[in-house]
């Protein structure tokens, strides 16, 4: 089993760095998941751990995740995650040089259930919904250029599907594009940092999850 990197712990919440190619929560088709490693944590000091999933990854996605230990804090979680009170900060890798160094993207986005893909739209139309990120380039390498990229909305494939409708998929991202090998249920694409409004302060807290530790994601500005 994958070891599980904890990035924070307190008796509210967890915050772990998810490896890419696990699944986010419990199913009863996989044997090790983020969530089944987080139970095994917490069950080293409480006999019946609560693990109450606040939000999701992608399975070729690696990055921050953050687990209620109670649930009255996955309530809060959960609002605020709705509310779009938490702002992820995610990284990427692409093969080739955007248009722009930094710019915005607004498209509408429709799931494809039977090849489980999103569809980007130019206009709207039925069960479309809107979709939205900003990004800029902050760094490159041998394999490609590093983006900085912050969705202000939360929709299915959202960054995988906007960025090769721009002719820039992530590297390794085959269903959308892809053509550079990366590693198996994996693609160049990283929950970097999570900040959000401490509730009752104007304080903000940040989480920030160390990058892979493999070839394309040494860079000198990170």
């Amino acid at each position: 089993m994958t070891p599980l990197q904890v990035i924070h712990e307190n008796n509210d919440y967890i915050v772990v760095n998810k490896k890419a190619g696990l699944i986010s929560e419990k199913s009863p088709f996989e044997k090790n998941t983020v969530e089944d490693q987080v139970f095994e944590h917490l069950l080293k000091n409480t006999r019946k751990p609560y693990v109450g999933v606040a939000h999701r990854l992608d399975r070729v996605t690696s990055g921050l995740l953050i687990f209620a230990k109670k649930k009255s804090i996955l309530v809060e979680l959960n609002n605020l995650f709705s509310s779009r009170k938490v702002q992820k900060t995610y990284l990427a890798i692409v093969s080739h040089r955007p248009p722009k160094n930094k710019g915005s993207l607004i498209n509408f986005l429709v799931k494809n259930n039977p090849e489980k893909r999103a569809e980007i739209l130019p206009t709207k139309l039925k069960d479309a919904q809107d979709c939205r990120l900003s990004y800029q380039v902050i760094d490159q390498n041998e394999f490609g250029y590093l983006l900085e990229v912050k969705p202000t909305t939360g929709r299915f494939h959202q960054i995988r599907a906007q960025l090769s409708n721009i002719g820039l998929p992530i590297i390794g991202d085959e269903k959308y594009g892809s053509d550079q090998d990366y590693f198996p249920l994996s693609i160049c694409l990283h929950a970097w940092k999570l900040t959000y409004e401490i509730p009752g302060s104007k304080e903000l807290k940040t989480f920030e999850a160390p990058l892979p530790k493999n070839a394309f994601w040494e860079f000198k500005n990170i």
